[in-house]
């Protein structure tokens, strides 16, 4: 089991061209306990252009402010498109996250955002 499996909250870096990352605090879920973990991102983000170009990642548990609380580990992220795997995502991180995924999701429909989302999968190198 990945130290990562019992962190309420982690910490993605993704590559920019100039080899540079940029860290990012995200919520996540774990999905039928096969190593591979969800996210999600507003369709525009940065973090979503730059999977786009870069699928290298590095992740670290984090509080949710987003200061990190340990090492980091390698690991690789998709965009997912899949229908199925995106509603086994969205599945995971409301059972996560409970009511504050619920409010957020009403509000995020409500401004019309919802439908914009991005649904990020990863898994990471635990050596």
């Amino acid at each position: 089991m990945s130290t990562i499996d019992q962190q309420r909250y982690v910490s993605i870096a993704t590559k920019k061209h100039d080899g540079n990352w940029v860290w990012t605090p995200v919520w996540f879920a774990q999905c039928s306990g096969e190593g591979v973990y969800y996210a999600f991102s507003a369709g525009g983000a940065g973090k979503v252009k730059r999977i786009r170009n870069y699928q290298e990642i590095q992740v670290a548990p984090c509080r949710a402010s987003g200061k990190t609380l340990g090492q980091s580990v390698s690991g690789e992220a998709w965009l997912e498109c899949g229908a199925d795997q995106c509603i086994e995502a969205y599945v995971a991180l409301r059972h996560k996250y409970g009511w504050q995924m619920a409010l957020l999701d009403f509000f995020s429909k409500l401004s019309g955002n919802f439908n914009k989302r991005q649904v990020l999968g990863f898994s990471i190198n635990d050596n």
